[in-house]
This record gives structure tokens, C-alpha cells and sequence, in this order.
């Protein structure tokens, strides 16, 4: 096996006792990047020498000499982001030290890449981008989740142990549960954001694509700037929604956590309460009237008329809609969030977690991004956004965990859990892998029947 398909942790502890050389594993990721990316397209640029010159200026950090990617959101200071995007209306993009950037770098990190991503961060997909779609490596025909779709194919593809994405309506959940990944959205504000192009955002976050939890954590520790411990639940309280979070998912993922969440329940002595939140109809609409409120101030009449023509057209009718959003209605949707963040931190008193699937239905294709639900056939986006969007209107951390497969794709359980809970968290999702034996967090898209990278080479 090649130290490239070793968890993050364990290539930073090999580095740093000397076992492996972290020359040859930047080279090692350089090469299986050539290799393989042709097929996923989770890459959208490499800089050997950059990333050399990392490597040779690594600090004794917790990740010294270890490749990770980062989403093509922050800038470096050789190379400014570009939001997978022709441009972005109203924005002058400029390379720089963005926080992310200066976490990875202080940790020890080596950015031997960045990664693909949705055009503008608009879709829960993945099938658009400037640079074309990334392909899930579990079937290159389907979405990859978006908007962090670059970092999760290329974990999950076997690029890098770990990746930085970013989540403002979920971003970072959908394409961990697409991919097989486990994937935390921090609580607001506790992730490195330095850089942002939306500098006023409230609801976007960096965070971890990983493998495990534990990886996670070791990543999600450098974005902090500091360790998240790790602990061993016991007793928790886990709320579930059922209706629809929970009765509107595909009946082979609906099963799937079922059965992940009386594992979790068994593993850690703990009790499933049935719970409800008030005026859940009015999430979904208020957490996208305050993220599209986040880059109104660029949208002037001018930068509307001057859309660059390679922009998508879905995108270029969504900025322009912007435009004629009334004050009021955002307005309203300000007052919605503080309301649903009173009542979430009021179910938060007498209960630990929240529970229910990180995605309704399994990834759809590329081609025509629609899935089937109790409800009726509708779109990726609409399913997706549903389930995710409670934790970015109101700041608390999830993580999306994997936990089986329907139609031979990943399926996976998203844990919610209070303000500043990230590390219960990660213990939650740990639990929950040992309960599991680690059948689904160890089980890579080369294990299915039909192995779906068509290079069909061996590992560098």
C-alpha cells in the first residue's frame, strides 16, 4: 500500500519519526494526481515548486510534511481563488495569505494542490465549474456534491488524505456524504476565514474533508488554531426530527441511518428522543434570503449589466433575481434566523445532538442532477439544501458521517450539536465508527464490483 492511502494522522506521525520521507510522499501525490485526476478533474492546478518550497520551510507542526488541497475559495500568495468562476460579479480577486492558507502553512501542511468547486459555491452538486465538472470517484456519471466537490473527489479518489472546503448552505456535508467522507461544518466563527472574497459573510465556514473523524479532528484542530479533544461520549441525548428530515429520504438512506443511529444509541448507552423545532417551513427560504443578502452590496446595476457571458446561465439569472429581492423580505429573514436560533438553543438544553440523514437520496447523475423521494422526483438542490441548512442559518457544527450504500453509493447520518460543540462531535462520529467496525468509513470506491477510474493503474 502506498503512504498515500494512509490516514492523515498517520503520514504526519510517520513523518515525524523518521518512517516516511515526506519528499517522496509530495512526489508520491504529485505523480497519483497526474495519474488520476484526467478521470475526476478534482484539480484545477498544481505548483511543484510552491509546494516544495513548503515543504523545505515546514514548521514542527501537527500535519509537518503532509499533503492537503485546498478549495479553489482562498487565495495563496502565488494565485488568487477563483471561485470556479470567469469572475466574480463585483470582486477583484488578488493572491494573498488568506487564513486558511496561513493555518495549513503554521501547522507544517503542504498545499500540494487546488481543488475544483462549483461555480460561484451555487449548488449542492458539483456539475458546474469554470474548469468543468469533478466526477465522484464512485461513479464518474454522478455529482460529486458541491460546492466543495474538488476536495471530496479527490479524498475520496485517493489524491490526499485531506482537504479544506468551505460550507455556507452546506457545502462541505453534501459532497462528504456523496463521496464517502466524513466532513465537518464548524460552529460560525471558530474556522480559519481570512481572505474570504464575501468578507461579511454569517454563514460560511472552512472546514475538513476527511476520511475518519480522527483525521477530521487533526485537520479541523490546524483551521481552529487550536486541539479539539477528543473524548468518549456516554450517555447522550440524540433528538430526530422525523418529519420531513427524516420520512422524505429515500427509503434505502432513510435505512441506512436508522440503522447507523441505533448503532450510535447502543455504542454510547444513549436515549433517541423524538423532538420538534417550530416553524421549520421557514428555514430553508430564511437561510437563503440571508446568504444572498451576504454579496448584495457588490450587486450594483452596473456589475449586473457587465455579467461575463462565461458565467452559467443559472447563475447569471440567480444574481439578477438578487436584484429585485425587496429590503423587507431579507429583513424578515434576519428576524426568522433569531427566532430559530432562540428555539434551537432551547432543544439544545435537553438534548446533545440532533440526527437525521446529511443527504435525502444518494448522488444523482451529472447530467440531470434530479432525485426520486417519497415526496416526488425534484431537484438534488432542493432535497439537499432541506436537510442542510439549519446548521449555517443558525452557526452550530455538523458533520456528515458515512454510514452504508444504496444503489452501491454512499449513504450518510449528519450530527448536529449545539454552539462550540464541534469536539462532541467528532466523538459522536468515532462512536459511531467503532460501533460499525469502520464497515463504511474504511470502504473505498475501488471496493465496489466495477472499480470506477478508468486509468486502471497501479498506486504510486
Amino acid at each position: 500500500m502506498s503512504a498515500l492511502d494512509l490516514p492523515l494522522r498517520e503520514q504526519a506521525a510517520q513523518i515525524a519519526s523518521g518512517e516516511l520521507d515526506s519528499g517522496e510522499l509530495l512526489d508520491a501525490c504529485l505523480a497519483r494526481i497526474e495519474e488520476r485526476n484526467p478521470d475526476l478533474n478534482a484539480v484545477i492546478a498544481t505548483f511543484p515548486d510552491r509546494s516544495r518550497e513548503m515543504l523545505e520551510k515546514a514548521p514542527d507542526g501537527p500535519l509537518r510534511g503532509v499533503p492537503v488541497l485546498i478549495k479553489d475559495e482562498w487565495p495563496l500568495p502565488w494565485r488568487a481563488e477563483t471561485v470556479g468562476a470567469a469572475s466574480v460579479p463585483g470582486v477583484t480577486l488578488e493572491p494573498g495569505e488568506s487564513g486558511p492558507y496561513r493555518a495549513l502553512r503554521d501547522a507544517g501542511a503542504v498545499i500540494a494542490g487546488i481543488a475544483n468547486m462549483h461555480e460561484l459555491g451555487s449548488s449542492s452538486t458539483g456539475n458546474t465549474s469554470l474548469y468543468g465538472a469533478a466526477h465522484n470517484p464512485w461513479d464518474l456519471e454522478r455529482c460529486p456534491g458541491g460546492s466543495s466537490s474538488g476536495p471530496a473527489a479527490a479524498v475520496s479518489g485517493g489524491l490526499v488524505s485531506g482537504a479544506v472546503g468551505a460550507d455556507g448552505l452546506g457545502s462541505i456535508r453534501y459532497p462528504a456524504a456523496y463521496c464517502g467522507l466524513t466532513g465537518l461544518k464548524p460552529t460560525f466563527g471558530r474556522s480559519a476565514m481570512d481572505g474570504h472574497h464575501i468578507v461579511n459573510t454569517e454563514t460560511i465556514v472552512s472546514g475538513p474533508l476527511c476520511r475518519d473523524a480522527a483525521d477530521a479532528r487533526l485537520l479541523a484542530s490546524a483551521l481552529f488554531g487550536e486541539d479539539l479533544p477528543a473524548g468518549q461520549p456516554s450517555g447522550l441525548r440524540i433528538g430526530v426530527m422525523r418529519d420531513p428530515f427524516w420520512t422524505d429520504s429515500a427509503p434505502g438512506v432513510r435505512e441506512a441511518c436508522e440503522t447507523a443511529l441505533e448503532s450510535l444509541r447502543a455504542e454510547i448507552d444513549g436515549e433517541v428522543v423524538e423532538v420538534e423545532l417550530p416553524d421549520l417551513d421557514l428555514i430553508l427560504p430564511a437561510a437563503l434570503l440571508v446568504a444572498q443578502a451576504e454579496e448584495a452590496a457588490h450587486l450594483v446595476p452596473e456589475v449586473l449589466n457587465g455579467l461575463s457571458p462565461e458565467l452559467g446561465l443559472v447563475n447569471r439569472g440567480v444574481l439578477k433575481l438578487r436584484a429585485l429581492l425587496p429590503l423587507s423580505l431579507t429583513a424578515r429573514a434576519f428576524r426568522v434566523r433569531a427566532k430559530v436560533r432562540r428555539d434551537l438553543a432551547a432543544l439544545f438544553d435537553g438534548i446533545d445532538l440532533l440526527a437525521w440523514p446529511a443527504v435525502p437520496a444518494v448522488a444523482p447523475s451529472l447530467a440531470e442532477p434530479m432525485i426520486e423521494l417519497p415526496s416526488g422526483v425534484e431537484s438534488a438542490d432542493a432535497g439537499n439544501a432541506r436537510q442542510g441548512v439549519l446548521a449555517n442559518l443558525t452557526g452550530v457544527p455538523g458533520v456528515s458521517v458515512p454510514v452504508g450504500l444504496d444503489d452501491g453509493m454512499p449513504a450518510a447520518l449528519q450530527l448536529l450539536g449545539a454552539w462550540g460543540s464541534d469536539a462532541l462531535l467528532l466523538d459522536a462520529a468515532e462512536a459511531l465508527e467503532r460501533a460499525t467496525d469502520r464497515e463504511f468509513v474504511d470502504l473505498r470506491p475501488s471496493d465496489r464490483k466495477t472499480a470506477p477510474l478508468r486509468s486502471g493503474g497501479q498506486s504510486p
